[in-house]
């Protein structure tokens, strides 16, 4: 395995058969420190600068669902035990979808399950909590599972308020606690529900990707199944910003480094979840009121499919965007996106991808 310079950028890849870590001192010329899990799925992995740990969730049919961690992107160390249902409980962790290291709270983890649950470890993943009042919630008898299960996906504590999270969770929707997850609200008005007789049931929602702005915690942006939506917490409501879209249909995500700043990769429809044609990615500068279709660089006739944690940015300046596909190519551009290349092409079907510096 190498050693990975201080000061350089790292990219996380998780596919169905293990995690690869590249990095770059000058985002130009690619290097891969390893291979990591080898023929595991990996659906999730990130770096954590602030702490200077990486975690991965590692789903292994033998071995069961953990979490690892590493401090060095050289050696990973699994936990000693991997979130777990209290027994009687009726539920069995099937995957880890997604961990997140809390920024407001130095130590702190979490970590999103199948079936849908959220875990909290205070021990750098050794040992994991129950966030129980999210599981009990009262709409949890009406819980269905999307095409990828029943999953909650995607963890956004506040950057700036360790009692405020929001959890994203496939088919059912987007929660939120603001007192450190002793109690829990639904998050879902002004969201689409075209699968329902009733156009605004409390539940029955499909997430499939949310991601907070980087200037403003309370603005956040939401690949939803049918639309891309942004909440501004003062309306108490999601609003539609699909408009110069050529799809609704999607599913990664990702916020730029600038406020208002973002980036999606439509997909053709639900019943065909591929690229229309060509890859492109598109951006907004302006909370989605307008969006600019980037093509520079990637490749042209092609028929891609990117899943939920398939799109990624890198905090640095300028901004490196990430987008990981099914086929296993690995586009990035060192520019916000106006120039695009690839740094691997021939991995294998890639699940996720993050990015961020490695002071």
């Amino acid at each position: 395995m190498t050693t990975i310079p201080k000061g350089s950028t790292v990219v996380l890849v998780g596919t169905r058969k293990g995690l690869y870590v590249f990095h770059s001192r000058d985002r130009r010329r690619w290097r891969l420190a390893g291979r990591f899990f080898d023929g595991l799925p990996v659906h999730h992995a990130a770096y954590a600068p602030d702490e200077g740990t990486a975690y991965a969730a590692v789903n292994s049919t033998h071995w069961g669902a953990t979490v690892q961690r590493s401090r060095g992107l050289t050696k990973w160390v699994r936990g000693k035990a991997g979130p777990t249902y209290p027994k009687g409980s009726g539920w069995s962790v099937a995957k880890v979808w997604n961990v997140r290291a809390s920024p407001a709270e130095p130590g702190v983890l979490y970590a999103g399950v199948e079936p849908a649950g959220l875990f909290r470890s205070e021990d750098n993943g050794d040992s994991w909590d129950l966030v129980r009042a999210l599981t009990k919630h009262p709409t949890r008898p009406k819980w269905s599972p999307g095409n990828g299960g029943l999953c909650l996906h995607t963890i956004l504590p506040d950057p700036a308020n360790k009692k405020r999270m929001i959890a994203g969770i496939s088919a059912v929707g987007v929660f939120a606690t603001e007192d450190g997850g002793e109690t829990w609200r639904t998050m879902n008005r002004g969201m689409r529900a075209d699968w329902f007789p009733n156009e605004k049931p409390e539940i029955g929602y499909c997430p499939h990707k949310l991601a907070r702005d980087p200037e403003d915690p309370t603005v956040v942006y939401q690949q939803h199944h049918g639309g891309v939506f942004r909440w501004d917490e003062g309306k108490d409501r999601w609003v539609e910003i699909s408009r110069g879209l050529p799809s609704r249909f999607g599913f990664g995500l990702a916020a730029g480094a600038e406020g208002g700043h973002a980036y999606v990769v439509p997909l053709k429809a639900d019943t065909d979840r591929t690229t229309l044609g060509e890859m492109a990615v598109y951006r907004t500068r302006d909370s989605g009121r307008r969006w600019q279709r980037l093509t520079n660089g990637l490749p042209k006739p092609a028929h891609l499919t990117i899943l939920r944690e398939g799109v990624a940015t890198d905090g640095e300046d300028p901004l490196g965007v990430y987008v990981a596909t099914e086929n296993g190519q690995l586009f990035h551009s060192r520019d916000g996106g106006d120039h695009w290349g690839a740094i691997a092409e021939h991995l294998p079907l890639a699940m996720s991808v993050t990015a961020s510096p490695f002071p």
